[in-house]
C-alpha cells in the first residue's frame, strides 16, 4: 500500500514539474519562443543573434517581462534557463549558454580633435554643446560593477597625430576651456586623418568602443591652390582604403550643431572671423556585435542616445531578416482577400474594391532589429515596391492601444504596420518590400564644395568635403541599392 501511495505521489511530481517545463516554454512564447528554437536549429548562437533575441524582448517589455530585471534590461540568466528549456526539447537536443553575453565591460576611449578649426567649438562666449556631448559620452557609459566611475574611460587629443591626455577624467570633465589646457598638444595647423583612424582602428580591441569628435573637414597639411575635385578624390580613397582593412567594424556618424566663436579656416584662401552655429559630428566605431549590443542593451541608451544630434547613419550594417505578419482585417482594407492559413506571406482569393479597383492590404513586422527610428521606418522614400500592381507603401508605429481587440495576436511582439495600396493587374503577382540602406541624403545636404565665405548658403549647416570622405566609408562596406530587409508577399487571385 505505501509502495503504491509513493508510486501515486512520485507521478504527482511528475505532472507538476512538466507543468512548470510548460510554463516557462509558453511564458513570453510565440514571437520569442520562435527565434530562440530557429536560432538553435540554424546553429547561430552567437552573440549578434543574442542581442538580436534581447532586442525583441526590450520591444515589448510587458509581454515579455519575466525576462527582464528591474533596471529594464535583459536578465540572461532568466532567458537562459528559457532557451536552454527550449532547446531540450528539440531532438537532436541543442544547447547555448548565453550567461556571459552582455556581461563583459567595455572600454572607451574619445579622441578629440584639436585643430584650428574646432578650437572655437569651446569658447567662453558659446553655448559649450561641444564639451557638453563629450561630457555626456564620458558620463554615460556604463562602469562596471564594482569599479571607479569612469575607471574604463580613456581621453585622446588628435590633430597632426594621437596624444594621450594625461590628467585625470574628472579633470576633464570639470574643465571649462578644454582647448586652452591642451594648447600645447599636438600641431593643430592639420589634421590627418589617414593617421588618426589607422591608428585608432589598429590599436582597437574587440570590447573597445572609440568616439572621435571632429567637425569632419578634411584639412592635410597644405590645401592651397589645390583643386576641389583633388581633395574630394583624395578623402574618399583615403576613407576607404582604411576601413576596407578592417570589415568587423561598423561606424556610426551622428550630426550636431554647436556655437563656434572664433578663427574659420577655409580650406583655399585666407581666414576670417565667424561667430555663429556650425556642425560637428560624432563618430562611434567599433566591432559590429558591439555596435549591435550598444544598440540594443538599456544600459548603453543614455550614452547612444545622443540627445543633441539632429542626424545619424550607421555604416556596416548588415541585412537582418525581420517577422512579419498579414493581417486578415486592418482600417482602411480595401477589397476582399483570405491571408493564407499556413502562415506564409500569401493573400488569396483576392477581389479588388469595385468603387476603386483597388486592394488594400496589412502587414504587422518587427522592425526593432534593424535599430532606426519612427523617423526613417515611417519614410515612404526609404523603401521601394516591386510589383505589377503598382503598389504604394505607407508605414506607421504600432500605438498601444491597437494591441487590444481582435488583432492583437497578430500585433504581438510588432512594432509597425507596413499597408500596400495597388491595383491588381494578374492572376498572381508577388510584392516586394525593400527597406534601402542608400548612402543618406542629409550628409549630402550637411556637404559643401565651398566653405570661403559665411556668406554662402546654408554655411552654419554644411562641412566642406563631407560627402566624398563619408561615401569613402560607405564604399569600404556597402554598395547602391542594398537594403536592410526585404520583405516578399504573394497576392493571388
Amino acid at each position: 500500500m505505501k509502495k503504491k501511495a509513493s508510486s501515486i505521489i512520485n507521478q504527482c511530481y511528475a505532472a507538476f514539474a512538466a507543468l512548470i517545463l510548460f510554463a516557462l516554454t509558453s511564458c513570453g512564447g510565440g514571437s520569442l519562443e520562435k527565434q530562440v528554437k530557429q536560432a538553435l536549429l540554424d546553429g547561430d548562437t552567437t552573440e549578434t543573434r543574442f542581442q538580436q533575441i534581447c532586442q525583441l524582448i526590450s520591444s515589448d517589455s510587458r509581454e515579455y517581462a519575466d525576462y527582464i530585471d528591474a533596471d529594464g534590461n535583459v536578465e540572461a540568466a532568466a532567458l537562459n534557463e528559457y532557451i536552454n528549456t527550449i532547446g531540450s526539447r528539440l531532438r537532436p537536443a541543442r544547447t547555448w549558454n548565453v550567461t556571459a553575453y552582455g556581461k563583459q565591460p567595455l572600454h572607451l576611449t574619445i579622441y578629440l580633435e584639436r585643430s584650428g578649426s574646432m578650437t572655437a567649438y569651446d569658447t567662453p562666449q558659446g553655448g559649450g554643446e561641444l564639451k557638453k556631448v563629450a561630457n555626456d559620452l564620458i558620463n554615460f557609459f556604463p562602469t562596471p560593477d564594482g569599479a571607479a566611475a569612469n575607471s574604463n574611460v580613456n581621453i585622446a587629443i588628435v590633430n597632426d597625430g594621437i596624444y594621450d591626455y594625461n590628467a585625470p577624467i574628472a579633470d576633464f570633465l570639470k574643465d571649462k576651456n578644454i582647448y586652452a589646457t591642451t594648447a600645447n598638444m599636438g600641431d593643430a595647423r592639420y589634421t590627418d586623418f589617414g593617421e588618426i583612424l589607422r591608428t585608432l582602428l589598429s590599436r582597437q580591441g574587440s570590447n573597445d568602443v572609440a568616439v572621435l569628435l571632429s567637425d569632419m573637414i578634411y584639412s592635410p597639411r597644405d590645401t592651397h591652390n589645390v583643386s576641389t575635385e583633388k581633395i574630394f578624390n583624395e578623402v574618399n580613397s583615403l576613407a576607404t582604403d582604411v576601413f576596407k582593412q578592417f570589415p568587423d567594424k561598423a561606424v556610426v556618424l551622428s550630426k550636431v550643431r554647436g556655437s563656434y566663436h572664433g578663427t574659420y579656416y577655409p580650406y583655399n584662401g585666407a581666414s576670417w572671423r565667424y561667430d555663429g552655429a556650425r556642425p560637428f559630428y560624432v563618430m562611434l566605431i567599433a566591432d559590429r556585435r558591439v555596435i549591435d549590443r550598444i544598440t540594443t542593451d538599456n544600459a548603453f541608451a543614455r550614452f547612444a542616445g545622443i540627445s543633441q544630434a539632429e542626424h545619424s547613419y550607421r555604416f556596416n550594417q548588415p541585412q537582418t531578416g525581420v517577422e512579419a505578419t498579414l493581417l486578415p482585417n486592418w482600417d482602411g482594407s480595401k477589397g476582399r482577400f483570405r491571408v493564407a492559413r499556413d502562415g506564409n506571406l500569401r493573400l488569396e482569393r483576392c477581389e479588388e474594391d469595385r468603387a476603386t479597383g483597388l486592394l488594400r492590404f496589412s502587414i504587422a513586422a518587427d522592425l526593432s532589429r534593424l535599430n532606426k527610428t519612427d523617423r526613417f521606418l515611417c519614410d515612404a522614400a526609404n523603401y521601394t515596391v516591386t510589383s505589377a500592381g503598382g503598389y504604394k507603401i505607407e508605414v506607421s508605429p504600432i500605438a498601444h492601444e491597437q494591441r487590444n481587440g481582435n488583432m492583437k495576436s497578430y500585433l504581438e511582439g510588432k512594432t509597425h504596420i507596413i499597408t500596400l495600396t495597388g491595383a491588381p493587374q494578374s492572376s498572381r503577382d508577388q510584392v516586394v518590400v525593400n527597406i534601402c540602406n542608400q548612402f543618406p541624403e542629409w550628409i549630402v545636404e550637411s556637404s559643401s564644395r565651398d566653405d570661403s565665405s559665411a556668406s554662402l548658403p546654408r554655411f552654419d549647416e554644411t562641412t566642406f568635403a563631407l560627402e566624398p570622405f563619408m561615401r569613402g566609408i560607405y564604399s569600404a562596406y556597402s554598395h547602391d541599392g542594398a537594403a536592410y530587409t526585404t520583405i516578399t508577399i504573394d497576392v493571388e487571385k
